[in-house]
């Protein structure tokens, strides 16, 4: 594993040593791990959600009306919620 040095003001490394010892981490280098990982994820998301508005925006001016698009979307979600419903009265079935 690769080792990096940072530099903290007293304020935040109070804090570190705070969480630390609340117990949630084994040390410092756990916890600030802990909050890259979080951030690292947090990044693929909004890179995802501009890749999706990049590609509504690209995709044009739909002739649908909103009221259109929003009950196809309400039936979408439908199925799939009763496919889901579905999904676990089988799995029961056959546990």
């Amino acid at each position: 594993m690769a080792t990096m040095n940072i530099s903290l003001t007293d304020t935040l490394k109070q804090f570190v040593e705070e969480r630390v010892n609340g117990g949630a981490f084994a040390g410092a280098s756990d916890y600030m791990r802990d909050l890259m990982r979080q951030d690292y994820e947090k990044q693929k998301k909004l890179a995802r959600m501009q890749e999706l508005v990049t590609e509504a925006y690209e995709s044009g001016v739909s002739d649908k009306t909103v009221d259109e698009i929003f009950n196809e979307a309400l039936e979408r979600h439908k199925e799939k919620q009763e496919n889901a419903k579905a999904n676990k009265t089988v799995s029961r079935r056959r546990g």
